[in-house]
């Protein structure tokens, strides 16, 4: 089990450092192109969203990794599983069905970092 928890969890705060950090640093026109909700949402909430799942990759892999407050990885996940649920939510009233694979994916993966933390 703890296996599984650093393979699921490896795979979550990879892809959010990368989606956090390019939110966190990025203008909102080198962003556009590949996240078009960027531009129907102030930056200043783009950049907390960035904030938020560079946070939640590091609450996924830190506490476990140094004994402290491993529970803190389940809040992690769970915040990150919420996360995604509110950003399919925005897609689909956005009309972007297509776009909710990738949420739908992430969500599976944070449900399951949450179960076996």
């Amino acid at each position: 089990m703890e296996s599984a928890y650093w393979i699921v969890a490896g795979l979550l705060a990879a892809f959010y450092l990368y989606a956090g950090g390019k939110k966190a640093v990025q203008s909102q026109e080198q962003l556009a192109p590949m996240m078009g909700w960027v531009d129907t949402v102030p930056m200043w909430l783009v950049r907390a969203i960035g904030g938020v799942e560079i946070l939640g990759a590091a609450g996924l892999v830190l506490p476990p990794l140094t004994g402290v407050a491993p529970v803190l990885a389940m809040a992690a996940a769970l915040g990150l599983l919420v996360l995604q649920v509110a950003a399919g939510a925005l897609h689909l009233s956005r009309g972007e069905v297509r776009e909710t694979g990738l949420n739908a994916a992430l969500i599976a993966l944070a449900a399951g970092a949450v179960w076996l933390a």
